[in-house]
């Protein structure tokens, strides 16, 4: 593709996680001049395994990243359920129970990812680390911003590509309460010592309302852990006290059974712990005046869709591409959302209707689940659930326009 002979026009772009740096790609390619701001002081290396699933890999196809990734793929081979005394249920493929397509998706750490989508930003892209956006002005005219740090810049557009708790958001469009839907769970992710031999793995122990995860993406000596739980208001008390955080998960683990306890014990211990809710952003609109948000920032879909770095990556293609074609910014912004907002809300129902296959709620969800797990021949289906099937058509339900094409 060529770059786009057009003046450049001055993009801030808020947050450097995958939606971020994903549109920064795709802007630069376009001719814009991009600068990315990121509160943290670098890039996050490591974490958990994501699927790229869909149109996103088609994005990342036309980024030229796919060698890359292929390279870095997890392929995880089984997912195994235990009861809550900890025997066995049964294993499924891991596509089995999310709607993946075996052999097509990608599945990479969330650091190798990032790093993927960096490297060719690198002296092309500014980046402003260890800062974020203070206050915000529009004008009309542009955006006159006051960082943190005490600079003040003008740029022609703004992006908040800056997650659930989007600071770009709060700032333009207020506080998060407004927009922000809980889905009734808690989770605590944190990383410990792989002592359980597990390789591509993943075993998850459930009793009604509360789950616990052991996930091994590769031979390696340490592995991801979750717990999660159900809780009818979020811990809004607990959010900024990190002791509070952990007593209150370890509290829902009290039984001596499976391997909670040492579960429990990494996670009172865990230097990388991470504790959130599970929930979803509901916005009326996208955009205001230059400012629009992308990501989790505009559509979280929580972690039960499966679905939060894919979208991420198909918003940054389309919304840089509807920039890149059309010379009005507040027209640019209502095709992005236009294309965009179906397929998101579409995503987002998979954790709101089908989201208890690894989290049931109540027993009967729980029985359910176990049923499909037991039955060999539900277990030997491509897709062994209703909410896989249903998985399956809403991660493809969107076709990548081809805006090179149309420059």
């Amino acid at each position: 593709m060529n770059t786009v002979s057009r003046p450049a026009r001055r993009v801030l772009v808020s947050g450097a996680s995958i939606a971020g740096p994903a549109l920064a790609y795709w802007l630069d390619r376009y001719g814009f001049e991009v600068t990315v701001v990121e509160k943290a002081a670098a890039v996050r290396g490591g974490g958990y395994a994501i699927d790229v699933r869909g149109p996103a890999r088609e994005v990342v196809e036309r980024m030229g990243l796919l060698p890359r990734l292929r390279t870095v793929h997890v392929d995880s081979q089984r997912i195994t359920f235990v009861d809550s005394v900890g025997r066995t249920v049964g294993s499924l493929r891991p596509e089995q129970l999310t709607g993946g397509a075996a052999g097509h998706d990608l599945e990479v750490r969330r650091g190798d990812l990032a790093d993927a989508l960096q490297e060719p930003l690198r002296g092309r892209v500014e980046f402003l680390f260890e800062d974020s956006i203070a206050a915000l002005e529009d004008d009309g005219e542009a955006v006159h911003v006051r960082f943190d740090s005490g600079a003040s810049r003008s740029f022609d557009l703004v992006v908040g590509a800056d997650g659930l708790h989007s600071n770009t958001r709060r700032l333009v469009l207020g506080p998060e309460e407004a927009f922000h839907r809980y889905l009734g769970h808690v989770f605590a992710g944190f990383t410990l010592p792989n002592e359980f031999g597990l390789v591509r793995e993943a075993v998850v122990w459930n009793d009604v309302g509360r789950g616990a995860v052991l996930n091994a993406h590769e031979p390696a000596d340490r592995l991801h852990g979750f717990l999660t739980f159900t809780r009818d208001d979020p811990p809004f008390e607990a959010f900024r006290d990190p002791r509070a955080q952990r007593e209150l998960v370890a509290a829902r683990f009290p039984e001596r059974v499976w391997h909670l306890p040492r579960l429990v014990a990494a996670m009172r211990d865990a230097e990388d712990l991470f504790f959130d809710v599970v929930s979803q952003i509901h916005l009326p609109s996208w955009s205001r005046g230059r400012v629009v948000l992308a990501g989790d920032a505009a559509h979280a879909t929580s972690f039960l869709s499966g679905q939060g770095s894919s979208l991420a990556l198909v918003g940054a293609y389309v919304l840089a591409g509807e920039l890149a074609a059309r010379s009005d910014h507040t027209a640019a912004f209502a095709a992005y959302e236009r294309r965009m907002r179906p397929f998101a809300e579409r995503n987002q129902a998979l954790a709101t209707g089908g989201g208890t296959s690894v989290a049931p709620r109540t027993r009967e969800q729980l029985e359910a689940r176990n049923t499909v797990v037991r039955d060999p021949e539900s277990a030997a289906s491509e897709l062994a659930t209703p909410s896989a099937r249903a998985a399956r058509a809403a991660h493809s339900d969107l076709r990548l326009p081809d805006y090179a094409g149309r420059l």
